[in-house]
C-alpha cells in the first residue's frame, strides 16, 4: 500500500478497530491506545497491508489482537513487579527515633532524601550506577549527594568522618578563633 492509500484505509476502518479494542480494554484511553498502536504498525507495515479491503480489515484487527496481547503482558509484568517490589520493601524509620536505636535516630534527623540515597546503597545494596538511573541523574551526581549524605549522617551519628571516633564538644580543643 502506498502512502497516498492510507489515508483512506485509516478513515475507513479506524472506529471498527477502537471498538474493537474498547470492547476489550478496561477504559477509552487504553482503547486508544490500542488503535493508535495498530495504526502505527500499520504505517510501519504498509508495504504487507493487503490491497483487498476486507483482507486489509482483517489485518487490523489482527494486528489490533496482538497489540492487546502485547499491552496485558506488560500490565502482567507491571504487577509482578510490584508485588516483588513490595516484598522486599526497605525498612521504615520507626515514627519514635527515640525507640530505635542510635543509627535510626540519627537516620531520623536526616533529611528524606539523604536517608532514601544512604537506605538504597546500604540496604537495597544498589550500585550508584543503579541508583542514577533511578533518581535520573548521573553516576558523578549520586556519588557525591552519596557522600554529602554520609557526611551528614557521620555528623549526627557524632562522629568525625576520618576516624569514626566520637566527639563531644567538651573535649574538642577550641583553635585560635576560639570554635572548635
Amino acid at each position: 500500500m502506498d502512502e497516498q492509500a492510507f489515508p483512506s484505509l485509516f478513515d475507513e476502518h479506524l472506529a471498527e478497530v477502537w471498538r474493537y479494542a474498547r470492547r476489550r480494554c478496561a477504559t477509552s484511553a487504553d482503547a486508544d491506545d490500542v488503535a493508535g498502536e495498530t495504526f502505527a504498525v500499520a504505517w510501519r507495515r504498509r508495504a504487507d497491508l493487503p490491497p483487498d479491503r476486507d483482507a486489509a480489515r482483517l489485518w487490523l484487527l489482527g494486528t489490533a489482537r496482538r497489540v492487546l496481547a502485547n499491552q496485558r503482558r506488560g500490565q502482567d509484568r507491571q504487577h509482578r513487579l510490584r508485588t516483588r517490589a513490595a516484598a522486599v520493601a526497605a525498612p521504615v524509620v520507626p515514627a519514635d527515633p527515640d525507640s530505635g536505636g542510635e543509627l535510626w535516630q540519627a537516620l531520623s534527623r536526616l533529611s528524606p532524601e539523604d536517608r532514601d540515597l544512604l537506605i538504597m546503597r546500604a540496604w537495597d545494596e544498589l550500585a550508584v550506577q543503579d541508583m542514577a538511573v533511578l533518581l535520573g541523574c548521573t553516576p558523578n551526581a549520586v556519588s557525591l549527594r552519596l557522600h554529602k549524605a554520609r557526611r551528614r549522617l557521620a555528623a549526627a551519628l557524632g562522629r568525625t568522618e576520618r576516624t569514626g571516633s566520637r566527639t563531644s564538644p567538651a573535649r574538642s580543643q577550641p583553635t585560635e578563633g576560639g570554635l572548635p
